[in-house]
């Protein structure tokens, strides 16, 4: 399984928490999230081309409902890869399936002043 995982803190900004794919996970976002800027949530499959794997963009804000100081919602942005992404065909699903394996790691870091970067 692959997954890029990208969020914000209570009192840190928009940063990478995991990257499970290999290089930039910021090529493979852009590539996966372009066009959905706006989208509060989404659930995409983006296919494969020579330069990139198929994948599918997921988007949710935080089930648990947490806001940052300013009160924005937290959003959560994965870009699946792989046989996980298979499975993923709807936002609800990609949120049963995705947030489970990240709920602790998010759990743990919501409150510090700066996380580590992805894969320290």
């Amino acid at each position: 399984m692959s997954l890029i995982w990208a969020t914000r803190g209570r009192a840190w900004g928009f940063r990478f928490l995991r990257n499970d794919a290999s290089g930039d996970p910021l090529v493979l976002y852009d590539a996966a999230f372009s066009g959905l800027e706006d989208s509060p949530e989404a659930c995409r499959r983006v296919t494969a081309t020579e330069a990139q794997p198929e994948m599918v963009a997921l988007r949710f804000p935080d089930p648990g409902g947490r806001r940052d100081r300013a009160g924005r919602v937290i959003p959560h942005d994965f870009v699946v890869l792989g046989a996980l992404a298979d499975e993923l065909d709807s936002i609800e699903t990609g949120r049963q399936r995705i947030w489970p394996l990240v709920a602790e790691d998010f759990q743990r870091v919501w409150e510090l002043p700066q996380p580590s970067p992805a894969n320290e």
